[in-house]
This record gives C-alpha cells, structure tokens and sequence, in this order.
C-alpha cells in the first residue's frame, strides 16, 4: 500500500513557504485561548478549511494519535503538522511558538501578582474576553462535528463520549480506550459500521489532494529505525542535561533545582489524559506533599492560567515560580527562572515523542483497520469538545448556579455578538480578542 502511495499525483496546493507558517505559528501562540478544544478550532480554521495546507482526514487521524500520548495533545499536533510542512526546523518552530508567548504572559502576570497581589482588572479583561472564546468554539465545534461525524457508529459513539464525560466525570483516557475497545469489537461484528456514510467519505476523497499534507502524500520520513530512535533519544537527553548540569555546576541549591526538575519531567512523561489529569496530580503533590505552595496561591495560579493563550498545563510555571519565589525568600528572579525552567521540561518531551513517533503516525494512515478505529476515536474528541464548550460556557453565562435567576446577560449578549461578527461579518478573530479584550476593561470600569 505504501508503494501505491508514492506514485500518484502531486497535491493541488503548493508547500507554504516557511515564512509564511513561522508567522501563523507566532500569531497562534497569542491568540490560542480557550484550552484544547480552542487550539484545534483555531488550527483546523486556519490549516484545514482556509490555507488547506493539510487535509481534514490528516489532521483528525494525527489529533486522534496525539490524544493518546503524555502532554497536551494541540501542540504536539501543531509539532507534527509543523514538521509535515517544514522538517525538523518546522516542528521546532509549531512547537516552541505554542508555547513561548503564553510562558511570557504568564510570567509577567506572576511577577505582578507576588508584587501587587490579586490584579481585578486583569480578571476583568480576560472576562471580557471568556465569552468570545465560547463563540469561537461553538463555531469550531460545529465545523469539526460536520466533517468528522460521517455515519452512525461515529453518532454514537460522540454522544457517548458526550454522556461519559459530562454526566459521570469518566477521564478522557479511560474514555479513548474505550472508544479504541469499542472499534476493535466493531471490526470483529460488523466492519462496515467502520466505513461511515459512503457518499461523504467518496466527497472528502475525491477533494484530498486540494490539500499540500492529504491522504496520497508520500512519507516525509523512510520510517522509524533503531538508528532513528536512538539519534532523537541522544538529542533529547543532551537537551535535558544541558540545563540540569548547569544548576549542579552554578546553583546555590541545587537539591531544590534537580527535585523540581525531576517532578515535571517525571509528570510530562507519566501523565496521559490532558491537562484536566496532569493538574489535579501536579495540584496534589505541589501543595500537599512538597509544600511548594498554598492551595489559595494554586486556585489563583488556574485563574491566571485561564487568562492567557496556549494550553491550560502552562499552569506548571506558576507553580514552578512561586516553589521557587518561596523557597528563596520572596526572590521574583529566583521564581523567574524556575517558571522557565518548570515550562521547559514540561514540555520537552512533547518533541520527542512526535520526532520519534510522527513515521508511525504517516503510516498508521495507510492503514485501513487503524484508519476505521481513529475514526471513532476522533468521533469521541467531538463529543468531548462539546463537554468542554458547555464546561466553559456554563461559567461564562451562569454567574453562579445554573438557572434563569443566574445568567449573565452581559456575558450571553456577546456571546451571540461574537457569533455574527465571526459568521455573518467574518471579522478576523484577533480582532475579536482585542475588542473583547477592551470589552471587559469597560465593564470593569462602568462596574458592570
């Protein structure tokens, strides 16, 4: 099958020029709210449906993939999509730009908040800007659900996902392995269940190769080797030594450095399941074993988390800062440089895994068994994606409890504003966010 691969026709779409990724990756690092179910609504708007720099069934089998791994699965998507488009230096590029403006964000607003205490304008703002994410989302979910949703079993198996999560909290791992059990018993029954609604899957082939990455393209890479693996796990190590045996050679107190470095590299290779999983772990062991923290100083680290763009995890550098700002007396320096170096080895892994595994990802989409099952577990996304846009927006138009007595109107106004100015008047999001943005700070001030 993979030979038959390499001999069709070249895509439609051109390769973008570098350039021109390096600056959409950039400008979704600092618009990226709304945690997992936003960073995929902003990058399949923006790669799939507008610049179809890679096909929907690509993105959808790659984001199935990611889901199952450690760490939070929008950037090592935008890890494996960089390197599609642009190598090694691609992957770099998708992966550190994720994450780099909201490690800046958020390390200023720690530096105003051990400096100034609780900032209500800054919580104000980013109110402001809570209801523009909801419509963002809702627009993603809706757009994502009809190209993913393609026949009965995928229904079902959403709305099951959907009830599992919302009704009975079941985690999201136990949720995708599920899904994964589910397919596996499909294939033995009733395969054609797999297959999906005919006509649609014969459309959205027939339209693969508009797309630069799609279902024909060749392989970037020969496959994985023992050379292949042992190279990246060199590379990885030297880049997680390097900054460990510098706080061994330099540091004042380097038992304080080598457990904080070793508890983040030890949660970004054992935790699965995404942020919702890896924080209340990270919560448990911060504040209640290493005393790094109050719990007070941990629920306000989630709402400055939830202020800034990127995925919800970056909340680890604050906690890496104030473990630090407290260790070493109330130094905002000290507390800087753990903040960056808690978001390092949080998310250094992440590039391992996709430079390691992105050949299995490309084959495994050869492959119409695992094809089938990836279907339904990107069916079972939609439906998570739907827990997460009511989660959301649950908090955003119910002031407190869920009832009529209890809407923010105000809240639910924009919401529906920000609908038509994305639909109807196609307003360009950053300009949504900024609007939003001075929104908020205008309710603050007119004490709304």
């Amino acid at each position: 099958m993979q030979n038959n691969l390499l001999m069709v026709d070249p895509p439609l779409q051109q390769r973008p020029a570098f350039k021109d990724a390096l600056k959409f990756w950039f400008k979704l690092g600092w618009i990226s709210f709304g945690g997992t179910a936003g960073h995929i609504a902003l990058m399949h708007d923006f790669l799939v449906d507008k610049k179809q720099w890679i096909s929907n069934s690509r993105f959808f089998h790659a984001l199935s993939i990611c889901m199952l791994l450690p760490g939070p699965e929008a950037q090592q998507l935008a890890i494996y999509i960089g390197q599609q488009l642009h190598g090694k230096k691609g992957g770099l590029a998708a992966g550190i730009l994720f994450v780099l403006p909201s490690m800046f964000i958020l390390l200023a607003l720690s530096i105003l908040y051990v400096s100034l205490g609780n900032l209500p304008w800054i919580y104000a703002m980013f109110n402001g800007l809570k209801p523009a994410v909801i419509a963002i989302i809702i627009i993603a979910l809706f757009k994502v659900g009809q190209k993913s949703l393609t026949g009965t079993a995928s229904y079902l198996v959403a709305a099951m996902a959907f009830v599992c999560i919302f009704f009975f909290n079941i985690p999201l791992l136990i949720i995708i392995i599920g899904t994964i059990l589910l397919a596996l018993l499909i294939r033995i029954v009733k395969p054609t269940l797999l297959h999906g609604d005919k006509e649609s899957e014969a459309s959205q082939s027939a339209n693969e190769r508009a797309y630069f990455i799609n279902s024909y393209s060749a392989p970037t890479e020969s496959g994985i080797t023992a050379k292949h693996v042992i190279r990246q796990l060199l590379v990885f190590l030297f880049f997680w030594l390097v900054p460990f045996s510098c706080f061994y050679f330099i540091a004042h107190d380097f038992s304080f450095w080598q457990r904080l470095i070793l508890f983040f590299t030890q949660t970004a290779f054992f935790t699965i399941g995404g942020s919702y999983t890896v924080l209340p772990y990270v919560a448990q062991f911060a504040v209640g074993k290493l005393n790094w923290l109050s719990k007070l100083q941990m629920v306000d680290g989630f709402a400055l988390a939830e202020t800034t763009p990127g995925p919800l995890i970056i909340v680890v550098g604050f906690v890496g800062f104030m473990a630090s700002f407290n260790h070493f007396h109330a130094s905002v320096a000290m507390g800087s440089i753990a903040l960056i170096v808690t978001v390092y080895y949080t998310f250094l892994p992440c590039f391992l895994y996709i430079f390691v595994g992105g050949p299995l990802i490309e084959k495994s989409h050869g492959s119409e068994a695992i094809s089938g099952i990836l279907k339904l577990v990107t069916a079972a996304v939609v439906g998570v994606i739907l827990n997460l846009t009511l989660f959301l927006g649950k908090g955003v138009i119910f002031r407190d409890n869920v009832s009529l007595q209890h809407i923010n109107f105000v809240s639910l106004g924009w919401i529906i504003i920000s609908l038509f100015l994305l639909t109807k008047l196609k307003l360009n999001v950053i300009y949504l966010i900024l609007l939003s943005l001075l929104a908020g700070l205008l309710r603050y001030w007119g004490g709304i």
